[in-house]
């Protein structure tokens, strides 16, 4: 991307989460000199003397941070340098990213999205002088050199499908992908986008099922100042936002029937008009699209507009299920401990033949979200950075308790207690159950029960233990059932 001649000057306001020196370092290399600030005080003073180019503000379960800001900002003398405001919001936090879009952010991201290419395309517009932008315009007349993120397509499957995403990327064509959920359908969405002649425009995206209807038409198109109650300020709709870029309308099959026939008549006349406006925009924005349905299904079920389809569809591409390009796995497990030691600056982790070999032969239902899931779950139960093939829980197949015969079980009994708590029904280690499966589960009793006198109830020992409180009772239930299994804790 393009890097300023000076850094760009960024405050920094989130007094709900700490900046890490790394990810200091990280916008540092994308041409940031971060100031951390720790009030609004401390964020009024350079904003007044013009001396901030953007202000990133950290949000919790609301906007009022942002206002204050924003009141600090509209408080400059006219002729004054006014930053603009990138928020970061938890991801669950939806409404909040919605409502800092209304009131005026540049951009919201996510506060565990590191990606170069995310910040990249959150910082181009601030970054970009004016006398470069027509210059952007001209160069843009020609192809790119395909910059792909990186991705791991290391299956002839996925290698294919990436060759044929960047011919795709270079046509001016709107794009539908299709595939099961958690297949990485995101992910070719943006290669599709960076690999696009619109590579340097922002890449914007929506979950149409994640959104309540009535807020989705004012999210997608935007409105005018005074359109309804509450319109206190004009608001620019995704479509506008990725202007000169992409638009990427993920489950666009949960998309309600009226915001359908609002879509086809955008992408047909490539023009919008805001809620309350009456003066239509022009739009150069690509639109990719993707769903897990089979959309014809949903045709002949009068739940999908046919003429959508085909204006959407242009050209179609399949990302296959994990199990179909399974020389994918293991580069995408290397990948995953290696950003997990990058992040954690700890040392390196290893892979046993065994664990390899168990993770290629299992079908993944849950695709590349599910193999995150189980990376990280070994990563939690092997001790010492080498995971082995017991260490892997595939879903709900194991249960963490399970796994307790192979720990060590002196490490766990410091979360109760300095000494061992005594336990109604102990036996000495003479009587102790000598079958490895009844030492097992002797010792998850005996954890167990300490939990339990350790706890104000069984939710807070469930909670120590790792399990939930239905686990816990389908545990206590089977402990009833040992000879040995005696006392008032169970």
């Amino acid at each position: 991307m393009f890097h300023p001649t000076h850094p760009l000057q960024a405050l920094w306001l989130d007094p709900f989460r700490a900046l890490r020196p790394q990810d200091q370092s990280a916008l540092t290399d994308l041409g940031m000199a971060v100031h951390v600030v720790r009030t609004l005080d401390e964020l009024n003073e350079p904003i007044r003397a013009g001396a901030a180019d953007l202000v990133v503000v950290g949000l919790g379960q609301d906007c009022d941070l942002l206002h204050a800001v924003k009141d600090l900002i509209d408080a400059c003398p006219a002729d004054h340098k006014r930053p603009s405001i990138l928020c970061r919001v938890e991801r669950r936090n939806l409404e909040v990213t919605v409502a800092a879009m209304r009131t005026g952010a540049l951009h919201v991201i996510a506060t565990d999205d590191w990606a170069v290419a995310t910040w990249e395309a959150a910082l181009h517009p601030v970054q970009q002088p004016e006398s470069e932008k027509s210059a952007d315009a001209l160069s843009a007349k020609s192809p790119p050199v395909p910059a792909v993120r990186d991705v791991v397509y290391v299956d002839p499957v996925s290698r294919n499908l990436l060759a044929l995403a960047q011919r795709v990327a270079l046509a001016n064509v709107n794009v539908l992908i299709e595939g099961p959920t958690g297949a990485g359908k995101e992910v070719l969405a943006r290669v599709l986008h960076e690999s696009s002649v619109v590579a340097r425009g922002p890449f914007v995206g929506l979950n149409c099922a994640a959104l309540p209807e009535h807020m989705m038409e004012d999210l997608l198109f935007g409105h005018e100042k005074g359109a309804f109650t509450g319109a206190v300020k004009d608001h620019r709709g995704l479509f506008e936002q990725a202007q000169g870029g992409t638009l990427f309308l993920d489950e666009i099959g949960e998309l309600p029937m009226h915001l359908q026939s609002k879509l086809l008549r955008v992408l047909q006349e490539r023009t919008l008009t805001r809620l309350g406006s009456e003066r239509p925009l022009t739009l150069n924005v690509k639109i990719i699209a993707a769903t897990n349905k089979n959309l014809r299904d949903a045709i002949a079920q009068r739940e999908f507009r046919e003429d959508l389809y085909f204006r959407l569809s242009t050209f179609k591409l399949r990302i296959p299920p994990l199990r179909e390009r399974k020389g994918d796995i293991l580069p995408m497990v290397v990948r995953m401990l290696a950003r997990h030691c990058a992040q954690t600056q700890s040392q390196p982790w290893e892979l046993s033949p065994d664990a390899q070999h168990a993770l290629l032969d299992y079908s993944w239902p849950g695709n590349v979200r599910e193999l995150e899931n189980v990376v990280q779950r070994a990563m939690v139960i092997a001790g010492d950075h080498l995971i082995d093939a017991h260490h892997l829980m595939f879903d709900d197949s194991i249960n963490p308790l399970d796994l307790m015969g192979d720990m060590d079980l002196s490490a766990v009994q410091p979360l109760y207690s300095s000494t061992p708590a005594p336990t109604a029904g102990a036996q000495p280690l003479s009587a102790m159950p000598q079958s490895l499966h009844a030492t097992v589960k002797h010792s998850e009793f005996s954890v167990i029960q300490a939990a339990l006198m350790e706890s104000k109830s069984r939710e807070e020992a469930a909670q120590k233990l790792g399990i939930s409180p239905r686990t816990l009772r389908y545990k206590l239930a089977r402990l009833r059932e040992m000879p040995d299994a005696v006392g008032s804790a169970v």
